[in-house]
């Protein structure tokens, strides 16, 4: 068994059909003739945002793309600085801990092969109870409460833990995917739902349409705190994100970037990086978040070194200014 392998769950493989005619001109050589794409758990936003951008470049580039389940962002990082997979997804606080030798699946392994590719979206932390538990701020949720935190390992299991203890409250941690958990918070063997994911999340908005929910907001108060704890910024939710809100709900995220392991072909990581940033309504067609996904926030990244071949692209048709020192091998 290969090093890591041990923690992938699945594979989606969406296989398609015909070479664009735009990637015909390209000159391929020692490119790959398969990619997979690391995403989370489904019921998620990264499965289906990673699903929905592998699909396109495949579909453009006529090769085949995947989406495999894995545990999230800290076990994306591991498995492609390991070269595991080529691509996956992550959030900039896991990525900076991973940089720094802090990964739980290998400690002490500073994963530095892990480099930036493209920016996709803000990842709000959000709260979700039932209706029926009365629970409509974080003041309410009563001392031992089961809150379901995510995959083990996730952005949201890795720093919404923390973000309750520092706001007192006292719980039961739970973990699993989303769906699992929306599941049993409809069933009532949780209390709450603590999600880190892009919005609307899945999960959730299944949840909306077989039961009332509160989607319960951070104070100001809360928010400051937090900010001033963690790698986070202040961030609302849109009112139309789900039916359950009537106005925005204050939240805190942190970015998540796409990455490449760091000796993947500058032209091959290139072409992908061009394909996804040069149309976003087909990426938002994928998912809302993606309405983030734009050209001008390479600068967002403050974490990872630069993949060459994505540092090309965006300097070439974004105007970045990106240092040498912050493009891998440079």
């Amino acid at each position: 068994m290969r090093p890591l392998s041990y923690a992938r769950i699945a594979t989606v493989l969406i296989t398609v059909l015909g070479i664009a005619g735009v990637a015909n001109a390209q000159d391929r050589t020692g490119w790959p003739t398969s990619f997979t794409v690391g995403t989370a758990s489904q019921g998620g936003t990264y499965f289906a945002y990673g699903s929905g951008w592998g699909g396109i470049v495949a579909d453009e580039l006529g090769i085949s793309g995947g989406a495999e389940i894995t545990g999230g962002p800290m076990q994306n990082m591991a498995l492609v600085h390991t070269s595991e997979l080529p691509f996956g997804m992550t959030t900039l606080g896991p990525a900076a801990e991973s940089i720094a030798g802090n990964n739980p699946i290998a400690p002490g392994l500073a994963m530095t092969n892990a480099c930036a590719m493209f920016p996709m979206y803000q990842t709000p932390f959000s709260i979700t109870a039932l209706s029926s538990s009365g629970i409509k701020s974080i003041a309410d949720i009563p001392a031992g409460a089961r809150i379901g935190f995510g995959p083990a390992g996730s952005t949201s299991d890795t720093y919404f833990p923390r973000m309750m203890e520092l706001l007192g409250v006292d719980f039961e941690r739970r973990n699993g995917s989303w769906t699992d958990l929306g599941s049993q918070l409809q069933d009532g063997l949780l209390d709450v739902i603590a999600f880190a994911a892009g919005v609307p999340v899945p999960a959730v908005s299944q949840l909306e349409v077989q039961t009332d929910v509160n989607i319960i907001e951070f104070t100001e108060d809360e928010q400051t705190r937090i900010a001033a704890t963690f790698p986070v910024s202040n961030f609302e939710i849109a009112a139309d994100t789900y039916t359950t809100l009537a106005a925005p709900a204050r939240s805190v995220s942190m970015w998540n970037f796409a990455i490449a392991n760091c000796d993947l072909l500058d032209s091959f990581v290139e072409a992908v990086v061009n394909i996804i940033m040069s149309d976003n309504e087909r990426m938002v067609n994928v998912h809302k978040a993606a309405r983030s996904t734009l050209p001008e926030f390479w600068d967002r990244n403050t974490v990872l070194k630069w993949h060459p071949g994505a540092a090309k692209w965006f300097t070439e048709n974004a105007g970045a200014n990106i240092p040498s020192e912050q493009i891998h091998g440079g």
